[in-house]
């Protein structure tokens, strides 16, 4: 009996190995796609708004407080639900990612996508806003499938299709399942307990992940916002506050870890695969995923709350990317970068993370990072859920949506077991595929945004 389960285990390492070669054949042929989508399209919105959303960043922080009589979830709700799936492992996991196989020189195109990115949050969840269905009972419900369907009369269901079947996978919780295993079995180190492997462990975790996320994804969107509206604040500001006390004791490195990035950022000779615009591509690709511009999760969210004129929602979608890669970002790159843990080959992910906040935070960082990342992780597996949901509900009939989830909790055992170079192909890939049609659509239907704010005296 042992005989044959470990050979299944060995079977699906091999299978597993080339998933990873496929997955990454795939990607090199839609990379370019995406960057251009994301960057040139956002390039686009920012010259065509001329910039004014990101003039009204102390008008988004009070919206976010003040609640509209209507029904639907509030701002501040929507904006939690969407940080919970964004800050946390694609943050602190995920630039310690692009760090490692980028250098610290991919950190700026971080940075410049993510303010690209807050214009396209901007323009996205207006129309998530302006063009939206109403349920029977009176709530809302909008998102990239809705406002493709109701814009563009031609040739938008196809898109929302094209979008809904991506979003089916890009919403799995590969990458969160994924770091999470790692986490635990790099900190806790089970098999000190009993020594069965470490494949084995990761599907006992798995498991445990699974029947953890039941109890709240189960219970709907109302569940899954009283949740993460309570855990996500809190560990963000403990995040903060930890990082900030490392950054200043650390301060005489602070000046020279900016430099070096700056430096390292237009360094023509870099040694990442494909050069210099290789590094910027990574870059794009690290922040797409860190703060999901573009590729249309946050108007799913968003189209579900109580605000009643577009651009107010537009606003508030647009401190995500302002919070979770420009602040959250920095800050793990910065203590990623001034510990040195990136330059050892054999640390990568989550685990180069944990051992950056060992080395500047008294030598049990990491046991910290572990409860943050462990809320973080939970949070994320829970609001990503609901964007499968909201996608297999479009494709078939919208009381059909829950059944998805029984899916998604299945898929969390598979995240567990995979290496995370096949995680981040997977979410790559899918992605790309969900921000093409997304960015088509929100180029396509910018002018709506721009009548509202003319509207509202924005724009002369």
């Amino acid at each position: 009996m042992k005989t044959k389960l470990n050979l299944y285990f060995t079977n699906m390492s091999d299978l597993i190995a080339s998933l990873e070669i496929t997955l990454q054949a795939l990607i090199n042929l839609l990379e370019w796609v995406m960057l251009f989508s994301v960057v040139g399209g956002g390039l686009f919105l920012m010259i065509y708004c001329k910039g004014i959303p990101l003039l009204k960043i102390k008008t988004a922080f009070k919206l976010l407080f003040n609640k509209e009589k209507s029904k639907g979830i509030s701002r501040f709700q929507a904006l939690s639900a969407v940080l919970a799936a964004t800050v946390g492992l694609g943050n602190i996991s995920g630039v310690a990612i692009a760090i490692h196989m980028g250098g610290p020189g991919v950190l700026v195109w971080m940075w410049l996508t993510a303010l690209i990115g807050m214009i396209i949050k901007f323009y996205s969840c207006t129309l998530a806003v302006q063009l939206r269905e109403v349920e029977n009972d009176g709530l809302p419900i909008g998102g990239p499938m809705f406002y493709m369907q109701f814009g563009i009369k031609k040739w938008g269901k196809s898109l929302a299709i094209w979008f809904s079947i991506a979003g089916l996978f890009g919403v799995l919780p590969a990458f969160t399942a994924n770091q999470l295993t790692q986490t635990f079995i790099n900190v806790i180190e089970p098999d000190k307990l009993f020594s069965i492997g470490d494949f084995q462990w990761k599907f006992i975790i798995g498991v445990v992940l699974s029947i953890v996320s039941s109890f709240v994804i189960f219970g709907g969107l109302k569940s899954i916002v009283k949740v993460t509206s309570n855990l996500v604040p809190a560990m963000v500001a403990l995040y903060f506050l930890i990082g900030m006390f490392i950054l200043i004791s650390n301060s005489e490195a602070v000046v020279p870890t900016f430099r070096l990035i700056f430096n390292e950022a237009f360094n023509m000779e870099t040694a990442v695969t494909g050069g210099f615009w290789g590094l910027v591509i990574l870059g794009v690709r690290r922040a797409v995923f860190s703060n999901e511009s573009g590729v249309g999760n946050a108007p799913m969210y968003h189209g579900q709350s109580q605000s009643s004129k577009g651009t107010d929602e537009g606003l508030v979608a647009m401190l995500g990317p302002l919070l979770d890669t420009v602040l959250v970002c920095t800050i793990t790159g910065l203590i990623v970068i001034i510990s040195g843990a990136y330059q050892m080959p054999n640390l990568n992910g989550i685990v180069l993370t944990l051992e950056a906040f060992r080395r500047l935070f008294f030598g049990f960082g990491d046991q910290l990072l572990l409860l943050m990342v462990f809320v973080f992780g939970i949070s994320t597996l829970f609001t990503y859920s609901y964007y499968g949901v909201k996608c297999f509900g479009f494709l078939t009939k919208r009381k059909w949506g829950n059944y998805y989830n029984y899916f998604y909790v299945g898929s969390i055992v598979f995240s567990a077991l995979v290496t995370v170079e096949v995680v981040i192909g997977i979410i790559d890939l899918a992605f790309a595929l969900m921000c093409i049609p997304n960015m088509i659509a929100v180029i396509y239907l910018a002018k709506r945004v721009k009548n509202e704010m003319r509207e509202r005296k924005w724009l002369s």
